[in-house]
């Protein structure tokens, strides 16, 4: 098994363990919604109203969060050389402001972090600003990212 499908694996993981919350959560609001007390007792009472748009909103994330998985599950990320362009599924290690960082770019399932060999791997997309202006350029290359206030440099050090 190579470095990237243990990430890969890794993510899931998460990713299901979060499922399973959001689920029984979702299940726990549907009873509560259904449940007896939760009967409107007169036209200001929105309790099971409230609960089952709580339940409907906790399905709907918990259905994004299989797609999510079923996304990664038929990931084919493969190793990058050094000198590839960034590309999907490209581990990537910047420096800014002398600090390193390191990102996994997906097409679509970002904003999550994971610890992996060590190293806190932020998990972003090529739709994101910072997967944006990554997306193409090669190790050595620097990055730049134009703020409201601020303008920050990345200088990309590794890919694979």
């Amino acid at each position: 098994m190579t470095r990237k499908q243990k990430l890969i694996r890794l993510i899931i993981a998460q990713l299901n363990t979060e499922l399973q919350l959001i689920t029984q959560s979702a299940k726990a609001a549907h009873e509560a919604a259904t449940h007896e007390e939760s009967k409107a007792e007169d036209s200001h009472d929105t309790r099971g109203l409230e609960a089952s748009y709580l339940a409907g909103a906790q399905m709907a994330r918990a259905e994004a969060l299989k797609k999510t998985i079923a996304t990664y599950q038929f990931m084919n990320a493969r190793d990058l050389q050094a000198d590839d362009p960034i590309d999907i599924g490209a581990l990537i290690e910047i420096e800014t402001a002398g600090r390193k960082f390191h990102y996994f770019l997906v097409s679509q399932g970002g904003g999550m972090a994971v610890t992996f060999e060590g190293k806190t791997i932020q998990v972003i997309t090529s739709l994101a600003p910072l997967g944006e202006v990554l997306l193409g350029r090669r190790v050595g290359d620097v990055a730049e990212i134009e703020g409201q206030r601020i303008q920050r440099e990345y200088k990309i050090t590794g890919v694979s």
